[in-house]
């Protein structure tokens, strides 16, 4: 009875970070040694990413009956799978992951199987090169913050211009008139 409802609660826990989640990064990662696993676990952790590692039959069960029962991602579930979580930017997870495997040594060993992206499945490749290269929360907020910036400074240094224009011909007046003394 115990190892059912444990199964019953992972099946839960699967089902409600893909409905909650705004993307999901599935990886494979045999060959990382256990000091790289913890590595990559506390990277996800420190930017807010759910990491957990998932057996296959559990999330097909958990998926069934959702937009994301389909052949695509089941043909990814298989064998060892871990599965990013990100709650609040989409593209968190997919940049964790393609940073680790920059940065550390053998990380090429931890493969990206395919990312969710509002229950459309992408394939691996894409993850790290399109999902991961979008902006992040902060600098979509800064782009949008010098969109509506640019036309107020370019009023003021249009209303500036008649004052600074006078400026320099009172200037260059100044200057002919103290050369011509």
């Amino acid at each position: 009875m115990a190892a059912t409802q444990t199964k019953d609660q992972q099946i839960e826990y699967i089902k409600d970070r893909f409905a909650r989640a705004t993307s999901a990064v599935l990886v494979d990662f045999a060959g990382l040694s256990v000091s790289q696993a913890t590595a990559l676990r506390n990277e996800f952790r420190k930017v807010g990413v759910d990491y957990k590692v998932v057996k296959n039959t559990l999330v097909k069960i958990a998926l069934k009956g959702t937009a994301l029962d389909t052949d695509e991602l089941k043909a990814q579930l298989k064998g060892t799978t871990g599965i990013a979580f990100s709650f609040e930017e989409p593209s968190v997870a997919a940049k964790v992951v393609r940073d680790f495997r920059k940065v550390e040594a053998n990380a090429s060993k931890l493969q990206v199987k395919c990312g969710v992206l509002e229950n459309a499945v992408m394939a691996g490749n894409r993850v790290e090169t399109e999902l991961a290269s979008l902006p992040g929360k902060d600098e979509v907020r800064a782009m949008l913050l010098a969109q509506l910036l640019a036309p107020m400074q370019k009023l003021v240094m249009q209303l500036n211009a008649p004052a600074q224009n006078l400026n320099f011909a009172l200037d260059a007046r100044r200057r002919q008139l103290e050369g011509g003394s």
